[in-house]
């Protein structure tokens, strides 16, 4: 159960709104915080209440991120292979605390065990944001989740899962029936939504980008299974050839897509999919093999015409990061959503949009497996979930503030509960 009931009343006075859906900022106003939600106004104010003064400043909803590995994000290669479970799960628990204080209040992760973050987030034990978590990531035997060694037989064969599999970060199926039961698997550790390997990786050792994965009887039984739990599908696909076998069975989001020609992602566009893609450099990612190397670049050279087809036929569009195994890479998360309108031809006010109110329309999909359906999520307005913040400068004309969050964030608020404050 969410805690932030047990906040104080607050009210933010003189700040102009950006509310995650509009094109224009409000007049100066307040915005009134209770029981963990925005309400409307009292006319006689809680004795109790915090009173911040914003000065002037742009408050919107908080930040989104739809595609996260919050067990891979703070870790290494080595520490994924060789630490002690428990290293895992406690960088996990930093990674999380620091994408709230880069003003992330709500993120979609798409491979790792991370329902058990979301229960200690949610019952206000420590601070980070909330979670819509996957759980493991199902991959087909030699697909991107196979992370076991060239030598080892498969599981079926009498061969041991690999590390990523005892951590519950993939789960290596073959098969409709074992399709069935690796969802249904995910569905009782708590996944919000299933995340399928339907395609070559960069980062794996044994397939091309052009492979396709799981047939679309295996496709088909994934998203049974999970539309009789009420929720969806996502994949991680780049071609067009994997894009539309995923569409024709009944996947409803595809994350990366880099690969895919216009008329796949127009095709997206005709069948209400989502594209849950990342704006990626080739400088994000650095890899000793040189066959990853070169896969790394023909996704980022997709990426401009991947964004641009998307803007141009209406695709329903996500934004995420993906970062992973590089520590490093993960402070960029701010960063890498203003590329959007700095770098692939959005505005400011698009991009804001996109990671606000738009990650959340993503989100809503999985129904009553929703663990914050009570309330709206990215945006501003009576009955949405308190989760705000407040920016120095004013992001809908200056995307680049939300690049140095530590500089340009003034208050950071979720579920009602300020995580920092720089207004007094």
């Amino acid at each position: 159960m969410d805690q932030s009931s047990a906040q104080p009343p607050v009210l933010i006075r003189n700040v102009r709104v950006f509310d995650g859906v509009s094109d224009r900022l409000s007049d100066v106003r307040a915005v009134y915080l209770e029981d963990g939600l925005i309400a409307e106004e009292p006319e006689r104010l809680h004795p109790g209440a915090v009173v911040v003064d914003g000065g002037g400043r742009v408050l919107m909803p908080g930040l989104t991120d739809a595609h996260v590995h919050l067990f891979a994000a703070g870790a290494t290669m080595p520490e994924m292979l060789f630490a002690p479970t428990g290293v895992l799960y406690y960088k996990a628990l930093a990674e999380a605390q620091q994408m709230l204080m880069r003003g992330f209040t709500t993120v979609r992760d798409m491979g790792g065990d991370t329902t058990c973050l979301r229960q200690v987030f949610d019952a206000g034990l420590f601070p980070g944001p909330r979670i819509y978590p996957s759980q493991a990531a199902i991959s087909q035997t030699s697909g991107h989740g196979d992370f076991s060694d060239v030598h080892q037989a498969a599981t079926l064969f009498g061969g041991v899962p690999s590390r990523a599999e005892t951590l519950s970060f993939m789960r290596v199926v073959d098969g409709p029936e074992r399709i069935l039961t690796a969802v249904r698997e995910q569905l009782k550790h708590g996944a919000t939504q299933i995340k399928l390997m339907a395609g070559g990786g960069v980062t794996s050792a044994y397939d091309p980008l052009d492979t396709l994965q799981f047939t679309q009887d295996e496709l088909h039984a994934a998203v049974q299974a999970a539309a009789d739990w009420g929720t969806y599908v996502s994949v991680h696909v780049f071609t067009s050839d994997g894009v539309r076998r995923a569409v024709d069975a009944g996947v409803k989001s595809i994350e990366h897509g880099q690969l895919a020609d216009e008329e796949t992602i127009a095709h997206l566009a005709r069948n209400g999919v989502w594209l849950s893609t990342q704006p990626l450099l080739e400088s994000d990612h650095t890899f000793d093999s040189a066959d990853s190397t070169a896969k790394n670049r023909l996704v980022c050279d997709g990426v401009p015409r991947t964004l641009g087809w998307a803007r141009a036929h209406g695709v329903k569009l996500a934004f995420g990061t993906d970062f992973l195994l590089d520590p490093a890479s993960a402070p960029k998360q701010g960063e890498t959503l203003t590329r959007l309108a700095t770098q692939f031809g959005f505005s400011p006010v698009e991009t804001l949009k996109i990671a606000t109110s738009g990650n959340a329309e993503l989100f809503r999909l999985c129904g009553e497996r929703d663990p914050y359906r009570r309330a709206p999520l990215g945006v501003i307005r009576p009955g949405a979930w308190a989760d705000l913040l407040v920016v120095d400068g004013d992001p809908t004309t200056d995307i680049t503030l939300l690049a140095d969050p530590e500089a340009n964030l003034s208050l950071i608020v979720k579920g009602g509960r300020i995580h920092k404050n720089r207004l007094g």
